[in-house]
């Protein structure tokens, strides 16, 4: 469409930011949320923790380690992130009816009141929006515009954190030539290194090239479409996205597990990157199912379906170690792949996932209920649970050990909270709902009638 403005809504530091908007004490201090084990995986880094290099998809101990004793690291609250989420685009759907979303925390949009207006009356536009979202959850967002989506995307990265940027038609071709080639929408570490080994460092470079030139380097059928990109023609359209069916990862070993401890350890690091991706398409999920492919290439599959949906990486990596066969007795397995189906929005987890103790399983030797015995013991209390105490509050776990827990008792709506030492068993003291840490009571009600 002639004149059309595609804009690319991100929420800045999604989920180091809910966690700071929940939890008031936070605010201004670098919180990094991701697993908390030896392999855990930073989900998201709030930029107080940024400034010192940490970052997303980085491993947990490396971005400790560099932002130091100051960090606070909590586990991730897909739960919360979900209903965060839907609160803020449906904020910005009042604005932008149709949006194409594509995780938790981004989405595109193509407002038809915008057709043909130029960059003064869409920077304005941008304004309003984020100011709206501001209002109505109290977080932040960066919003990028220009004539598709390639560089609405890259505009929205230019404008962070927490502000505008709009890409003028008279400005795109300067602006895309002096990108590295790797910021092109669907140019990969294998393409980037084909490009770089024949001195092609830049998108620029990339569009200078004929179209026969680039078919023969990125192949006939990627390649013309990405060198209309590189030239700035993108003519995509906005469109509502449907949900995957299931989400997984895998890894073929180099060398074959042959036992069973070899594979728990496996499954951490192939379930996070999982759940990573569960996380970041703001849905739960029910059912677990693990993927063995042996040495001799048959393939097992074992799958487990929960009583419930859930974000809960604890829950869904440690159903996956219970769905494992020892390779003793089914023989080396050279491929190990972690699968979450059943996917939906979720807006309570199990309070109590140490008690689910039975799950239907079926593999091909095996049908019917399952009986399955807790992975480990599990401590009562851990950072970063969400509680309520009967006098208190709602109230969040800070530390935890030596039979007391400090608990901190506050939520988005309270500002910054104090923080009471309590017994470890304390009968005052319940879990609570995630969600609650919210306090938009209203709005999750009209969520679960909706559904």
């Amino acid at each position: 469409m002639e004149g059309r403005w595609v804009l690319h809504f991100d929420m800045d530091a999604f989920f180091a930011s809910v966690e700071q908007l929940t939890r008031p004490t936070l605010r201004g201090r670098p919180v990094l949320v991701g697993g908390l084990g030896g392999r855990g995986v930073v989900a998201g880094a709030s930029y107080e923790s940024r400034v010192f290099g940490a970052k997303s998809a980085m491993p947990m101990h490396q971005a400790r380690r560099m932002v130091g004793p100051a960090a606070v690291v909590l586990p991730p609250r897909g739960v919360v992130y979900g209903v965060a989420s839907g609160k803020v685009l449906d904020t910005v759907r009042a604005m932008v009816p149709i949006l194409e979303q594509l995780s938790f925390d981004e989405a595109f949009g193509e407002p038809t009141e915008l057709v043909g207006a130029d960059a003064a009356d869409v920077h304005r536009f941008c304004e309003e929006l984020r100011a709206r979202v501001r209002a109505e959850t109290g977080l932040v967002a960066s919003v990028g515009a220009g004539s598709g989506k390639q560089l609405a995307k890259i505009a929205s990265g230019l404008a962070k954190p927490d502000g505008i940027r709009v890409v003028r038609r008279d400005e795109e071709r300067v602006l895309l030539a002096g990108l590295p080639v790797r910021r092109l929408w669907g140019i990969g570490p294998v393409a980037e290194e084909r490009l770089h080994r024949l001195g092609i460092d830049t998108v620029g470079a990339l569009a200078a090239l004929s179209a026969s030139e680039v078919a023969d380097v990125l192949g006939g059928t990627v390649g013309p479409a990405l060198h209309l990109l590189a030239r700035g023609v993108d003519d995509r359209p906005v469109a509502e996205r449907l949900g995957a069916k299931q989400i997984s990862a895998e890894s073929t070993f180099a060398v074959d597990l042959n036992t069973l401890a070899q594979l728990r350890e496996a499954t951490g690091p192939i379930g996070e990157h999982a759940h990573e991706r569960l996380v970041r398409d703001g849905r739960g999920a029910r059912t677990v199912t693990v993927k063995l492919k042996k040495s001799d290439m048959s393939t097992l599959t074992r799958s487990a379906t929960l009583p419930y949906a859930t974000a809960d990486s604890a829950t869904l990596i440690g159903t996956a170690r219970r769905l494992l066969l020892d390779p003793v007795e089914i023989g080396p397995v050279r491929l190990l792949g972690v699968g979450f189906s059943g996917l939906s929005d979720v807006l309570q987890e199990s309070l109590f996932p140490d008690l689910d103790q039975t799950l239907e399983a079926s593999d091909s030797h095996l049908a019917g209920p399952v009986a399955v015995a807790p992975e480990e013991s599990v401590t009562a209390w851990r950072i970063g649970d969400d509680v309520t105490h009967s006098t208190y509050g709602h109230g969040w776990v800070q530390g935890a050990g030596h039979g007391v827990m400090t608990v901190r008792f506050e939520t988005r709506a309270t500002g910054p909270g104090q923080a009471h030492t309590l017994p470890h068993g304390s009968p005052d003291v319940t879990r609570a709902n995630p969600v609650d840490s919210l306090d938009w009571p209203e709005y999750v009600a009209s969520m679960v009638q909706s559904d």
